[in-house]
């Protein structure tokens, strides 16, 4: 089950975001809104997209960076498209990037005929994944390895909807300090479950590549899986 790139009307209509689509099979009960890395809709974005398709859910992976450079694939085990793609999340604007991402859930939404719409981020992507929790109706947002949360949680009251974040514990983008201001601000919120993997770094659930940890990623992908069975139902 392969997808293809889709065009989703920008929240004002005077322009298209440019989106990975991914659809089952048979009927669509749900959707996930799969949220890119640093690195773009890569190969392993595209894979995530096509692992929840062939789950039934309709998968769309947004090109958040279409605006600075358009069809953005980078390999994070290269160092000179690391640094690529630094320099790109230098330039993105977040706050336009969420307004992407709810133009891609109003698309699901419509697509589904029903508010059954989920979103999963990586990296950039589980920072993103959180605002989208804070600043839009998803129905469910799973962030892994999210960066900077730590100082986003002033908007933690506007959560509604079941959040889930994976925290490597050993993450050399989100030190222990910030690890400890997000226990000591999400702990206690109704909506919100943190699992912590000990010792793992940033990426261990990356599809490809030499970040990946497959006992780490196994388990975190399971419980996200079961998150979005139960949330989305």
């Amino acid at each position: 089950m392969m997808g293809a790139i889709e065009h989703v009307k920008t929240l004002s209509g005077d322009a298209e975001i440019p989106c990975y689509m991914a659809r089952p099979q048979g009927e669509i009960g749900a959707a996930i809104i799969v949220i890119q890395e640093i690195f773009g809709v890569n190969n392993g974005i595209r894979a995530k997209c096509d692992h929840w398709a062939s789950k039934g859910y309709l998968a769309i992976a947004p090109d958040l960076f279409w605006r600075i450079n358009e069809g953005t694939d980078l390999d994070a085990d290269v160092e000179a498209e690391f640094q690529q793609a630094l320099d790109l999340m230098g330039k993105f604007n977040q706050d336009q990037g969420i307004r992407d991402i709810e133009a891609a859930i109003h698309f699901a939404q419509t697509a589904i005929g029903s508010h059954k719409v989920g979103c999963v981020g990586y990296c950039l992507g589980g920072r993103l994944a959180f605002m989208t929790a804070c600043r839009t109706d998803i129905r469910a947002s799973v962030g892994y390895y999210g960066v900077g949360i730590d100082g986003l949680l002033g908007e933690k009251h506007a959560i509604a909807h079941e959040v889930m974040l994976h925290i490597p514990t050993a993450d050399g983008f989100v030190p222990a300090d910030a690890q400890a201001a997000m226990h000591a601000g999400l702990d206690d919120h109704p909506k919100v479950t943190l699992h912590d993997y000990d010792g793992l770094d940033h990426g261990f659930a990356a599809e490809f590549g030499n970040r990946r940890n497959e006992a780490a990623a196994t388990l975190a992908d399971s419980r996200t899986e079961a998150f979005f069975k139960e949330h989305l139902a």
